[in-house]
């Protein structure tokens, strides 16, 4: 069985019906996938300083990340974090292959240890389950079939609200969920758009996200090299393979494979591990699990299927932490250093200037020359800040037509005012002119603007 083979030959889905079998490895997936699942229901209710733990509000242009606030003046951090996280998942991937797709991933988590257990609850293991699907409709099967996709579109239905309070807020969800409908349309539509496509992806597209739309599987055939540790069949030990028999001398000749089939069985994109490595494989590690359990009851030893590398098969060598994870090693370091450096270091207070577009100067009365300015001051703290605009040069005056004034805590304010500037100090068309954030007589940031004038001579 072969997990390219997404259809039969007459151009059918070939459906799977993986076996369950719960080894220790699926034991250690359960209790992470139990604590991704508690944080990822309760994430958006947790508050950290008054800031939810995760929100990407892409719409109001709010960001927070563990407590938090970040702006659109902060895109470079997004951007560096970014970059850090496609790193790691280089560096993961060539240490330990796509365990990340079988142990972490979302899509995995959420089909294996929720929506398949469910399917295991009510039509039972994989037999069961082809037989139900086989056989006409009738009392049992309707009753069946009815009971497993309510529960899925259930699951799909928290899944949606859940993953909507991520990017709204979870106070803007409880309005939409306590409010009357006719106030909150788009969020209504937006909870039903998500809750069928979570339904679908978990009862119907299923493990060909995995095999045919993730791209990751085909990232790895490009970053796995001969001391990448993946999930692995050891042919050394396990080929010729061959079923037990009773005759002492003939089993000697053999491998330690029975070639039972059960790692085919176990598999959710049904792929037969004893072919090598493939795309498809997610590192799940099901297949070690039903291996062991056959190696124990034939008293052979454990792991003829585990975490192996080329080099540890063919050479018989140990691990090894080559030069290439070293030099990822040192990059990612880099990179995490200059990230939390700007983290830590980055104001409070921002303020961005921006002189009126397309205006000239003004000359003003008392010899002065007057450009007006755009201005926005963002308080990313959660208490209330007063502000004040200042200029370095005490020649320059600051005249406001809208005060800053009081900021309240994770918001923004815009200002406008104007810039004097004496006659006598202006001898450029173009001058440039430095601005001081004061908060508590402190200053906070210094920035520099443009100042249009007359030239003198």
């Amino acid at each position: 069985m072969d997990g390219l083979l997404a259809a039969k030959e007459t151009g059918e889905r070939k459906w799977m019906y993986p076996l369950l079998r719960k080894g220790i490895l699926y034991k250690w997936r359960s209790w992470v996938s139990y604590f991704y699942l508690v944080t990822f229901f309760a994430g958006p209710f947790i508050r950290i300083n008054g800031q939810p733990l995760l929100l990407l509000n892409f719409m109001d242009r709010q960001f927070v990340i563990l407590g938090q606030v970040f702006w659109p003046q902060d895109i470079f951090l997004f951007v560096l974090a970014t970059l850090v996280f496609l790193v790691c998942i280089v560096l993961f991937t060539i240490v330990f292959g796509r365990i990340f797709c079988g142990w972490i991933c979302p899509q995995t988590i959420f089909m294996e240890m929720v929506f398949r257990k469910i399917e295991f609850w009510i039509e039972g293991d994989a037999g069961k389950r082809r037989a139900l699907d086989a056989k006409p409709w009738d009392k049992e099967k309707v009753m069946k079939k009815t009971g497993k996709h309510l529960l899925f579109l259930f699951f799909s239905f928290l899944i949606a609200n859940t993953f909507l309070a991520y990017l709204i807020g979870s106070e803007s969800l409880l309005k939409i969920i306590t409010e009357p409908i006719t106030l909150h349309w788009s969020g209504f539509i937006s909870i039903w758009v998500f809750t069928i496509i979570f339904y679908l992806v978990y009862s119907q597209v299923r493990e060909l996200v995995c095999t045919v739309i993730c791209p990751y599987g085909r990232l790895q055939g490009v970053l796995l090299d001969q001391n990448t540790l993946v999930v692995a069949y050891n042919e050394v030990r396990g080929e010729p393979r061959g079923k037990l028999s009773r005759d002492a001398g003939l089993n000697a000749s053999k491998g330690d494979c029975v070639d039972c089939g059960l790692c085919v069985s176990v598999c959710p994109t049904g792929i037969d591990i004893r072919n090598g490595t493939q795309m498809e494989c997610i590192n799940c590690t099901a297949c070690i699990d039903v291996c062991n359990e056959v190696m124990i009851k034939i008293k052979k030893p454990a792991n003829l299927v585990g975490f192996f590398s080329e080099n540890m098969i063919q050479n018989r060598v140990k691990p090894a932490f080559t030069g290439r994870m070293k030099a990822y090693t040192a990059v990612i370091t880099v990179l995490i250093t200059i990230l939390c450096y700007f983290i830590f270091s980055r104001s409070d207070l921002n303020i961005t200037v921006m002189r009126g577009a397309g205006m000239l100067y003004q000359e003003q009365p008392g010899g002065y020359v007057s450009n007006i300015y755009n201005a926005e001051v963002i308080n990313k703290t959660k208490t209330n800040k007063l502000v004040t605009i200042q200029p370095v040069d005490p020649a320059v005056k600051v005249k406001y037509i809208q005060a800053p004034g009081a900021i309240n805590g994770g918001t923004a304010v815009k200002t406008v005012f104007f810039l004097l500037i004496p006659v006598s100090h202006i001898h450029e068309a173009k001058t440039m002119v430095g601005l001081q954030l004061i908060q508590n007589h402190q200053v906070i940031q210094t920035v520099n603007t443009a100042f249009v004038g007359p030239v003198n001579d």
